[in-house]
């Protein structure tokens, strides 16, 4: 069942950037047995988030990216400033985080982490994707030539499209599936088996988890629980962000 927020807060910064308010809240993290084409590392769990915070409601743009890095990012430069800045590394995230808690005298800007990411994703839905039992090329960007198990096949645009061209999920959230693969701020390591309040993943490792899915990987890889990992430094041309901000 899909929870709407009643009262959906936002906020802008000075680079455009938009965010809402995430509230706390708990949620079983990871998939049941039953889901198909599961991976073993997503193990359920409970998981409870004491504190709200602030998710931007799209991946990280072109001209955000432009704007306080003052360059464009490698790839699909012609695409226009409302794309998806893409082929930026988790290293390259760090960077331009730590520029825009600069520009913005604070010191409350992010990565989420990965627990964050599939409760805001989620959010409130215990389905594979927060549209339900299927994912169409109607609700996200991925290679619509693989759906999901029992699924009907849709479009392949075999590139990444302007952000929020689909519509949001119950929280305001916009391409949590699809378009670039997010960067979380943990560490990969495996779940555990109990409950967990406010996880922040390992204290150290050599990859990252990255989620959501991207325009040409199959709608399986779009799950809400599904998690992959790479190096710090690893970047290709479906590898985006957003950012979370807290209280």
């Amino acid at each position: 069942m899909i929870v709407p927020l009643v009262d959906i807060k936002t906020l802008t910064n000075s680079i455009g950037m938009a965010f809402v308010l995430i509230p706390a809240g708990s949620f079983m993290m990871g998939s049941p047995l039953s889901e198909r084409r599961r991976f073993d590392d997503e193990t359920q769990h409970r998981v409870t988030l004491t504190k709200p915070f602030y998710m931007q409601m799209t991946q990280v743009t072109q001209i955000q990216w432009k704007t306080l890095m003052e360059n464009d990012s490698p790839y699909f430069r012609s695409c226009g400033d409302r794309f998806p800045v893409e082929q930026v590394s988790w290293d390259d995230c760090r960077e331009f985080i730590e520029k825009l808690n600069l520009k913005e005298r604070t010191d409350k800007y992010r990565l989420p982490t990965e627990a964050e990411w599939e409760y805001a994703c989620r959010a409130g839905t215990t389905t594979p994707f927060n549209t339900g039992k299927c994912l169409s090329t109607n609700e996200a960007n991925y290679n619509g030539n693989y759906p999901y198990t029992g699924c009907p096949k849709g479009k392949y645009r075999h590139k990444a499209v302007p952000v929020a061209c689909f519509p949001p999920n119950a929280w305001g959230l916009y391409d949590m599936h699809g378009n670039v693969w997010e960067w979380c701020s943990d560490w990969y390591g495996e779940y555990p088996r109990h409950p967990v309040t406010d996880p922040r993943g390992p204290a150290r490792g050599r990859v990252h988890v990255h989620r959501g899915g991207s325009w040409n990987y199959c709608a399986e890889f779009c799950r809400s629980a599904l998690r992959l990992r790479r190096a710090p430094d690893f970047r290709l041309d479906f590898f985006g962000f957003r950012v979370v901000m807290e209280l």
